[in-house]
């Protein structure tokens, strides 16, 4: 679930460089994606600049959007080079700005299958709950509800794999803390406001408590907080 900041037109200004080795990332606390990116940061307690792109900082809307004109974010940006796409920003950072804590493991079977999981988080869970908030967007009763059924449905079917796929698990594809986890923790944040996980799916329940327990998480929900009210949904008053 990604807030879009107010059009702006693309600017002439050149971008602002982060300090010396600093990074720095473009997003918005209450997005989703960019939470993905948090988490991965605080996970290793990488240094970074954050920089927020809201009506209070015309200046970074503005640098962004020179850097990436597609409007998407968050972006990273290392010295000279822009990086786009959460999990080729994660990748990155593993490559890069290697910590303690390896989200994506070496062996490249392994690698595989917390990708999969990444993906599946991003494009069956995410992108599911997003479509109800689109349709809540559009202030059309009609369009929220038809939004909401298609959500309900896809979200369904969603739960229900990932109820058996965690069958014996701690984390996404097992006993470590990865990239599939730093994706999953947003998606069944925003998914489980939008189409509450039900009882039929306890692992699944229990693994959004992991989640929301992990302390890079339990960081990027409450830097977020004071922006619930914006929810188009209607945030529920818990987590």
């Amino acid at each position: 679930m990604s807030p879009h900041p107010a059009h702006h037109e693309t600017p002439s200004t050149p971008a602002q460089q982060p300090g010396p080795g600093l990074l720095a990332l473009y997003g918005h606390p209450f997005s989703s994606y960019t939470q993905k990116v948090l988490i991965a940061l605080y996970e290793n307690a990488t240094p970074f600049e954050f920089r927020e792109l809201g009506p209070d900082t015309p200046q970074h809307a503005a640098e962004w959007l020179t850097r990436w004109p597609l409007r998407q974010f968050p972006l990273l940006v290392d010295g000279d080079r822009d990086v786009a796409e959460t999990s080729i920003i994660i990748e990155y950072l593993q490559i890069k700005h290697p910590g303690p804590v390896r989200l994506i493991p070496s062996d490249p079977v392994e690698a595989l299958d917390v990708r999969f999981m990444d993906r599946f988080f991003d494009l069956h869970v995410m992108n599911a709950m997003q479509l109800a908030v689109n349709g809540a967007l559009t202030g059309d009763p009609v369009k929220r509800k038809d939004g909401m059924a298609l959500a309900v449905e896809k979200l369904e079917r969603a739960y229900a794999w990932l109820e058996a796929r965690l069958a014996g698990r701690t984390w996404a594809t097992g006993e470590r803390f990865t990239l599939a986890d730093c994706a999953a923790a947003p998606s069944l944040f925003y998914a489980d406001w939008t189409h509450p996980i039900g009882e039929p799916y306890p692992l699944l329940r229990a693994y959004r408590a992991r989640l929301l327990a992990r302390p890079s998480f339990a960081r990027a929900v409450d830097e977020a907080r004071y922006f619930r009210q914006h929810f188009p949904l209607g945030a529920p008053d818990r987590d």
